[in-house]
């Protein structure tokens, strides 16, 4: 994508004004989305992008400028643009770089798959998800894949390369009974090539996201209340991505804007409670080789046994806080400058018995699937969709609900963890941020929260 003599040229440029570090990001993608609705394919894109971005430094000082010509000539004038914008004491001279690969290459790349191929795995969806019931209205189907090589070069020597494939499934059944609609999804992912479909259960997963919409479709509205909750694996774990993970990345910790600022080595979770982010898991959705600034991803320890163990931190978070980086800086695209983002996050399996959960709580939610929501990463307060929801009575599931909401405190739920499966599995998701928005993965065992405010529109039950 570049040469070392051409990367060294611009870097060079970047720092003709006294910067004191300057690094290049180089990315080349291709693209592929398929949309069937109810059967007809509505919507087909290929796209092939490809562009340049170069940042500065001078201390805490930083530019950024991007181009989506990569030639020389455009990536010069690129890094003088960000010079003009940072005024150091700096000199700049010739950098011996380390060469390093970090590419993962597909089994099957997606330049070889045939949009046939791809349509016949989604009529296969479509088709699993209509034979659930007459209830369901519309199916629609969408498989993506994206195939990106990507260089990062700086001025302290870092030359790496990546190649980062990723492929999804999304599968969304509406169902209705002419009053009312619901709507059920799923969306398995791997950073695979198109081998990746051999590990989804294509059938099951359509099957899944239809019985999900007409169990809701007949659920009564969920009551509300302050009591025990019961939160599945996989994509549960967006609780603890959005309401604690984010406090935890440097973006909002280097700036105070956390509410885990200054509390490394301090409980702040249950002692049954660990949690990791591991960008290193071969396949999975959020894995990368390398971050977007170069260094390699690795896995690090967030929390362990309830103490706080350490951040997710960036080279500028990095000089904020006077700590290293630790492989945690992404970006959407060469438009975004990287900042620190989770990766694969997730609580680690406990010891705890997943249906003596249930079978102990006298009263309250067993919540199997989430949905989206909201949060403050200052406060930790967050406000949370419950996709798929069912109400405990002495031990037993007595009835599906719909219209759950979980409100609390990220801090606070935290500490309130009293149970920590011993299975855990992991949800796919795209996590926004300044840096544009980002393959992760969440996920957890099932866990219980001793109590948590529910909110829902329902009577007793």
């Amino acid at each position: 994508m570049l040469s070392q003599e051409a990367a060294n040229a611009v870097l060079k440029a970047a720092r003709e004004t006294g910067g004191d570090f300057a690094e290049i990001y180089m990315e080349d993608a291709r693209s592929n989305t398929l949309k069937l609705v109810d059967g007809q394919v509505e919507d087909a894109a290929s796209t092939h992008s490809r562009g340049a971005g170069v940042r500065v430094f001078a201390g805490l000082k930083t530019a950024y400028a991007y181009t989506a010509d990569t030639s020389l000539d455009s990536l010069l004038a690129t890094a003088r643009a960000a010079a003009a914008a940072v005024k150091g004491s700096s000199e700049a001279g010739d950098v011996r770089f380390a060469v390093r690969d970090y590419a993962r290459i597909p089994g099957i790349p997606f330049d070889i798959v045939t949009n046939t191929q791809r349509i016949a795995v989604m009529r296969q969806a479509y088709e699993a998800a209509r034979s659930v019931s007459d209830e369901i209205r519309q199916v629609q189907v969408m498989l993506m894949d994206v195939d990106k090589h990507v260089l990062v070069a700086n001025s302290e020597g870092v030359f790496g390369t990546d190649r980062r494939p990723r492929i999804r499934l999304v599968v969304q059944a509406v169902a209705s009974d002419g009053k009312s609609t619901q709507t059920g999804m799923e969306g398995p992912g791997f950073a695979m090539g198109f081998e990746a479909l051999d590990l989804i259960d294509v059938i099951e997963t359509a099957k899944s996201a239809a019985k999900k919409a007409v169990t809701m479709l007949h659920a009564p509205e969920c009551p509300a209340a302050s009591l025990p909750v019961v939160i599945d694996g996989g994509f549960g774990g967006v609780i603890f991505h959005e309401a604690c993970g984010h406090s935890l990345e440097a973006t909002s910790v280097s700036r105070g804007n956390s509410e885990f600022c200054g509390k490394l080595g301090q409980q702040i979770a249950a002692s049954c409670v660990t949690a990791i982010d591991d960008g290193t898991i071969p396949g999975q959705w959020g894995t990368i080789g390398m971050d977007d600034e170069g260094t390699p991803t690795q896995r690090r320890l967030l929390i362990e046994n309830g103490i706080l163990k350490g951040y997710m931190i960036d080279r500028l978070g990095s000089l904020r806080m006077n700590m290293p980086v630790t492989g945690s800086s992404r970006r959407q695209n060469y438009r975004y400058a990287p900042t620190s983002r989770m990766t694969n996050t997730f609580i680690a399996p406990g010891q705890d018995d997943p249906e003596e959960m249930i079978k102990t709580m006298p009263e309250g939610l067993y919540a199997r699937s989430m949905g989206g929501g909201s949060v403050n990463p200052l406060t930790g307060e967050f406000n949370f969709a419950v996709s798929e929801g069912y109400w405990v009575k002495n031990g037993e599931i007595v009835t599906p609900v719909r219209g759950a909401t979980l409100i609390g405190r990220g801090a606070d739920v935290l500490m309130k963890i009293d149970r920590v499966g011993s299975h855990m599995w992991m949800g796919q998701g795209m996590c926004g941020s300044q840096s544009g928005s980002v393959a992760t993965n969440v996920g957890q065992p099932r866990i219980r929260v001793s109590e948590l405010v529910i909110g829902g529109k329902g009577g007793a039950l």
